[in-house]
This record gives structure tokens, sequence and C-alpha cells, in this order.
């Protein structure tokens, strides 16, 4: 369910297709995000799931299973 929302949430703000997107996705080096970039989906997650994702997580999470697993952990 996370992964499914956070797919879909990085396809629309990236302009990407869904299908690209897997758990190893780096955010940073595979969709060349950048720190605002991951603040807005980080944002839109925490609006989605009702979760408070601290600041200094935010700099740990690489990949795309890196913020499914922060955020499973909160719900």
């Amino acid at each position: 369910m996370v992964l499914d929302k956070l797919k879909e949430i990085i396809s629309e703000q990236f302009g990407v297709d869904e299908d690209i997107i897997s758990a190893d996705t780096d955010i940073v080096a595979d969709l060349g995000a950048d720190s605002l970039d991951v603040v807005e989906m980080m944002m839109a997650l925490e609006e989605e799931f009702g979760v408070t994702i601290d600041d200094e997580k935010i700099r740990d999470l690489k990949t795309v299973s890196d913020v499914v697993n922060c955020v499973e952990s909160m719900i």
C-alpha cells in the first residue's frame, strides 16, 4: 500500500512512469531529485498517511525502499 502510493507520488512529481520505479530506485541518483523535491515528496506522504517524518530521518532515506520502511514503521 505505501509502495504503491509512493510510486504514484513520485510518478506525478518527477514526471516518470510508475513502471520504472522499484524498491531499489535511488531517489537522487536515479530520479535526479534535489533536496526540495525530497521535501515535497515527504510532505505528500505525511499528508497521505497522517505521519510526521523527522528532518533527521529524511536525510537517511536514499531509496524508495528506505522511504517505504520509514513510513510503514510509523503507521
